[in-house]
């Protein structure tokens, strides 16, 4: 299945939609200068596992990398999917707290 991502900065989110142009999915998120901040994916039930979390991981951490953004992933699933796809850890924030 192929999706489009789109970015609709009136709503501080991108969206995915299938081929039919149905909403299967969005990524929140917020902008403070040069850093943005994954805030909460959630894919449309009917779309779970069929690649639109994916399409729409890619689509924004993409979309920060071209615009030379710092990536905060807030999300639990972003974190996850990045952990799987760790080409993009030259963008993402690390945490400065040290465990002792």
């Amino acid at each position: 299945m192929t999706f489009t991502v789109t970015e609709l900065p009136e709503r501080e989110r991108f969206e995915a939609r299938d081929e039919a142009g149905t909403l299967a999915g969005v990524v929140t998120y917020q902008v403070t200068g040069p850093i943005i901040v994954y805030t909460h994916t959630e894919v449309v039930p009917e779309f779970e596992g069929r690649g639109a979390g994916s399409a729409l991981a890619r689509a924004v951490m993409d979309d920060a990398k071209a615009r030379g953004r710092t990536v905060v992933p807030m999300c639990p699933f972003l974190a996850g999917w990045l952990d799987k796809h760790p080409g993009y850890e030259s963008i993402v924030a690390r945490s400065t707290r040290r465990v002792k």
